[in-house]
């Protein structure tokens, strides 16, 4: 288990840094919105598969509160552009 967990908290950083390279190189506030809900994406996939490897339930509640207040996030920026028309 503690390979398969290894593994893929590696690739979760690889995805995590490609994330920020597109948020920092990105030119439009959309495009910004969805590099950063997915970085949040795989934030909570890391909090997940570290809470797998310790066998431990206690970062199941705060895995719901980030994935509740990221959507929450995403859907008043998108909200925004929307009325903006941007």
């Amino acid at each position: 288990m503690i390979v398969v967990t290894s593994v893929t908290m590696g690739l979760l950083a690889v995805a995590a840094v490609l994330c920020i390279v597109r948020l920092v190189r990105s030119g439009s506030l959309a495009d910004r919105t969805v590099a950063l809900d997915t970085l949040l994406v795989i934030v909570v996939c890391g909090i997940a598969t570290y809470a797998a490897r310790s066998n431990s339930g206690l970062f199941l509640d705060v895995l719901v509160v980030v994935a509740l207040l990221g959507f929450t996030g995403t859907a008043l920026v998108a909200r925004f552009i929307e009325r903006r028309g941007a």
